[in-house]
């Protein structure tokens, strides 16, 4: 977000509704405000331009393409003289069931969200790509039973 960027009630009211169905017409976002549409498009146009709003995108189910399975799989890194963090990244971003991987402290280096058909999907994964990767000494995976609840930033 922009140093100088203040953002206002109007301003958290339209990220909000944005934030419940990005595809809602600025018309309707305009009737629930009570302002013209013409506000809505410089508000919003002001919020991208300042970075607060990073785009919009489609959300998918993964259960609803039968991917069964999320987990956290925490990975400690032992870098060669000859290899690096980026390189080991980008074997990672390899794998499209990985859908989110974090440089993070503490006990690991990486931290990756991953969806599955089945937990012998995830098996087949770890061992098979994640594990052979050389400079990946340990990982320790967390099954999610549930989820608790997903959410964007909310103001």
């Amino acid at each position: 977000m922009g140093q100088n960027f203040h953002l206002d009630s109007l301003d958290k009211k339209i990220i909000n509704l944005l934030n419940s169905n990005a595809r809602m017409p600025f018309v309707e976002i305009a009737r629930q405000c009570k302002v013209s549409g013409a506000a809505i498009h410089q508000r919003v146009a002001k919020m991208e331009e300042a970075k607060v709003i990073a785009g919009s995108s489609l959300r998918l189910n993964p259960q609803g393409m039968g991917f069964q399975t999320c987990a956290f799989i925490g990975i400690q890194v032992n870098l060669t003289s000859t290899s690096t963090h980026d390189e080991v990244f980008k074997k990672i971003e390899k794998i499209p069931e990985i859908v989110e991987c974090h440089h993070i402290s503490g006990k690991y280096s990486l931290l990756l969200k991953i969806f599955t058909r089945n937990n012998e999907h995830l098996k087949k994964i770890i061992v098979e790509q994640i594990q052979s990767i050389p400079e990946i000494t340990f990982t320790e995976t967390f099954i999610s039973l549930e989820t608790g609840f997903e959410r964007e930033l909310g103001l």
